[in-house]
């Protein structure tokens, strides 16, 4: 690092070809000579990094790119945001990264964690007091960690123990996020869910969901739930230990209305999705006022108009993105997307690798929603809650494309390997 003399001297015993680039006329002078060689190790740059990659250096990451060569990175991929996961204008595509003592948060942020390519860490004897005394913010959701949360029933155990859920979502044309997020908390393990619906959906809605109770609630002239239901809804929600907001609810003012009094006045915990979320843009306010936790869990779409900035900055730092709303509202973020980011109200970021890119269809959204409130209702907290049912959702999906392929399976489908994946998890 720096000491090109001392590299070579090491490298010399192994036997280890080696050019030296000085500048860029030898650049160009050895590129012929470089396409040769089998294996790049790349260590030209380093976490540090956070400016664009310019001149001589700009050159050979894009040389050795343009190779049809493996590149094995130390520390990180030359080039890449170690905090963010944003290549800094060119970075090196490795096949493989060594890290030291700690992944770095780029590592596991897309684009990052595809420039990284499989990851190792390597210990290298830092001291468990220094560790303690730092204190990381940012952790990987890992499969221990989700064991520790699923607890073992006792036997004499009865749906009336296992909590009971409301569900309030649903509008003409969108029964079925409302009929997944009620059956997605029921394969969570929760003991009863009641799902709330505009009156008009309630045959269509009690022909598709045969474990949950529905119940028909007063709707406007469009269909849409609006404020003649609070008062039915807060009857509802006496006995319950969780509501779930926003899947198919619709856009319209009088729901959004009805939407921002709920979070208010409920006195359990709430999971807000989809159109939950999108009755909230711009008035997040009401966020900060709640008397109980609150889970949200937005697409980059959706948080881009909770913050009322652009997509593209959302995922450009989506850990700072998350983070930052979490924290300014004292709420649960769950930032969808590949590697689902978790953020709690302490600071605290979570990162999910489980998933894939089949997921990307509609419906997955509402599963995810269901399983949250489901673990929420059987007593997790909004942190366990939070990072059983992403980690158990991308997990779900995962065995999906081993059987069926990398795309192409349905949201249900997904919703139905849930108990198979808890039990992979706690044997």
């Amino acid at each position: 690092a720096g000491d090109a003399a001392a590299n070579l001297e090491l490298l010399a015993p192994l036997g280890v070809p080696v050019i030296e680039i000085p500048d860029q006329k030898l650049f160009s002078t050895h590129r012929s000579e470089m396409h040769e060689k089998d294996l790049w190790i790349d260590a030209i740059l380093g976490t540090g990094l956070k400016s664009d990659v310019r001149g001589l250096y700009k050159d050979i990451i894009d040389f050795i790119n343009s190779l049809d060569k493996p590149v094995f990175a130390v520390d990180i991929p030359s080039g890449l945001n170690s905090d963010t996961g944003q290549p800094c204008g060119t970075c090196i595509r490795a096949r493989a990264t060594a890290t030291f003592a700690f992944a770095k948060t780029g590592h596991y942020i897309y684009p990052g964690a595809e420039y990284t390519g499989e990851l190792k860490v390597v210990e290298i004897g830092i001291p468990p007091h220094v560790t303690e005394a730092v204190g990381p913010k940012q952790f990987v959701l890992t499969i221990p960690r989700i064991r520790s949360y699923i607890k073992p029933r006792p036997p004499d155990a009865h749906k009336g123990r296992t909590g009971h859920l409301l569900v309030i979502a649903g509008s003409p044309g969108k029964t079925g996020a409302a009929a997944m997020t009620a059956v997605s908390a029921v394969r969570s393990g929760t003991g009863l869910v009641t799902l709330g619906i505009p009156a008009s959906l309630n045959p269509i809605l009690e022909s598709q969901v045969l474990e949950a109770m529905t119940s028909p609630l007063p709707e406007t002239k469009t269909g849409s739930l609006g404020k003649a239901s609070f008062e039915p809804i807060m009857e509802l929600l006496e006995g319950k230990r969780c509501l779930a907001i926003g899947p198919g609810l619709g856009p319209a003012p009088e729901t959004a209305k009805l939407v921002h009094r709920l979070l208010a006045k409920s006195n359990v915990p709430v999971v807000v999705d989809a159109d939950g979320l999108n009755n909230l843009a711009g008035a997040t306010e009401t966020l900060k006022h709640c008397q109980a936790p609150v889970i949200l869990t937005p697409h980059p779409g959706e948080m881009a108009r909770l913050t009322q900035t652009s997509v593209s900055s959302i995922q450009n730092d989506r850990i700072a993105s998350a983070r930052k709303f979490s924290v300014n509202h004292k709420v649960h973020v769950v930032l969808k997307g590949a590697n689902t980011v978790i953020a709690h109200p302490d600071g605290t970021v979570f990162v999910n690798t489980s998933g894939n890119s089949g997921m990307a269809s509609g419906g997955m959204g509402d599963v995810l929603t269901g399983l949250i409130a489901g673990f929420v209702t059987q007593g997790y907290s909004p942190e366990a809650a939070s990072h059983a049912g992403v980690f158990l959702h991308g997990a779900a999906a995962d065995s999906l494309a081993q059987e069926l392929g990398p795309f192409g399976y349905l949201a249900s489908e997904v919703m139905d390997r849930i108990p198979g994946e808890i039990k992979k998890i706690v044997e």
